[in-house]
């Protein structure tokens, strides 16, 4: 096995063993007891994915606005703030490693 490969297995091993990976392990897990509910929460993300991936930046103020209204009650569910935010903890470490990777190599 080369190096990377290598360095690759255990910067998953420590991905695996965070903290932030944890937790959002233990929530998924909670939240797979309740499939209607993670069925809410997954068509909340996908929508709100959507909304973000959309190139209408004149319109995505309103759109967001509307949005956070609609779901403003679904968020105060303890699971789904939970999950969500065990999600959000574990997406920015991952993005925090991925930024630090492309700024080191400088890759453009």
């Amino acid at each position: 096995m080369c190096r990377v490969e290598t360095a690759l297995r255990e910067l998953i091993g420590a991905i695996m063993d965070s903290p932030e990976y944890q937790k959002y392990g233990q929530q998924l897990a909670v939240m797979r007891q309740y499939p209607d509910l993670k069925r809410q929460v997954d068509e909340f993300r996908h929508e709100n994915f959507l909304m973000q991936r959309s190139g209408e930046s004149d319109e995505l103020f309103d759109k967001m606005d509307e949005f956070s209204r609609r779901y403003e009650d679904f968020r105060k569910n303890p699971l789904v703030e939970a999950f969500l935010g065990a999600e959000l903890d574990f997406c920015r470490m991952i993005q925090g490693i991925n930024q630090e990777i492309v700024e080191a190599v400088n890759f453009e």
